[in-house]
């Protein structure tokens, strides 16, 4: 018998089923489309692209130097108000979002339509932008930094409820079942089962929440929710590029510094 006979036939090695090539150049053409057809939405005009690197440049040269006096008259007051929003609104938002985090875990609460509610106020509060929630409040409430604080703890309760009920839904069975086993309150199966294995999770979101709130803070004051988007609108509306590029510098080194400190507690506490 010949060595062709014994080897067989020749088979070929493919990565993808004939079936899955064709669902991969569909999503090729599709996202080719779409790509398209939003550039032609967006109405793209040549020429403002073209002398856009010279714009931007212009613009930099007006913001420096920085008008450092303007600081203590403006600035100063209103970056403190917006770190105040930002942590009252954080604040709020975990006493707000902890309750429906039990109700979201299904190993806690074993009631389909709770389960059902609690998913739907996190979805909600996630699905409005910040600024949006600003602007809804301002009309309740007026400007300034009530609605701020409302705007930040009603974007922030999705986030903070969603992730912790997560982490209630993957704690540990074992001790949960041993506490119930021996009689324990619901009230102490809750201290000793669930928050022991649950806390680092409560703190790195907290943390996480608040990080990300000073960043939304500082520019709800473009919709009159206070803070220092207040100054940054005004400057920008009266053309005072020397003290836009002062908010925009103090704006940035908060961020970095709110990092560091956040970056620092929860190397501490976890």
């Amino acid at each position: 018998m010949s060595e062709a006979a014994l080897s067989g036939p020749s088979r070929r090695w493919v990565r993808f089923t004939p079936v899955e090539r064709g669902a991969r150049a569909l999503v090729y053409v599709l996202t080719a489309v779409a790509v398209i057809w939003s550039l032609r939405t967006i109405e793209i005009i040549p020429e403002f692209l073209y002398d856009a690197p010279e714009q931007t440049a212009d613009l930099f040269v007006r913001m420096w130097p920085f008008d450092w006096a303007f600081y203590p008259k403006a600035v100063h007051a209103a970056l403190i108000e917006t770190l105040h929003t930002a942590t009252l609104g954080t604040l709020l938002a975990l006493v707000l979002a902890i309750p429906f985090s039990f109700l979201a875990a299904r190993n806690f609460t074993r009631s389909g339509p709770l389960n059902w509610i609690a998913q739907f106020v996190f979805v909600s509060s996630r699905s409005v932008n910040s600024l949006i929630w600003a602007l809804l409040f301002v009309a309740i409430f007026g400007p300034g930094p009530l609605a701020g604080t409302l705007a930040i703890a009603f974007r922030s309760i999705g986030f903070v409820g969603k992730l912790f009920g997560e982490a209630l839904e993957e704690a540990q069975q074992g001790p949960i079942e041993a506490l119930t086993a021996a009689g324990a309150p619901r009230s102490m199966i809750l201290v000793k089962g669930y928050w022991p294995q649950v806390e680092p999770a409560f703190w790195s979101v907290a943390l996480l929440r608040w990080d990300i709130n000073i960043r939304e803070s500082a520019v709800l004051g473009l919709v009159g929710a206070g803070g220092i988007g207040v100054a940054l609108d005004a400057a920008l509306n009266n053309l005072y590029w020397d003290q836009v590029g002062l908010i925009l510098a103090v704006i940035f080194a908060v961020v970095i510094a709110t990092e560091f400190v956040t970056s620092f507690i929860r190397s501490r506490i976890l």
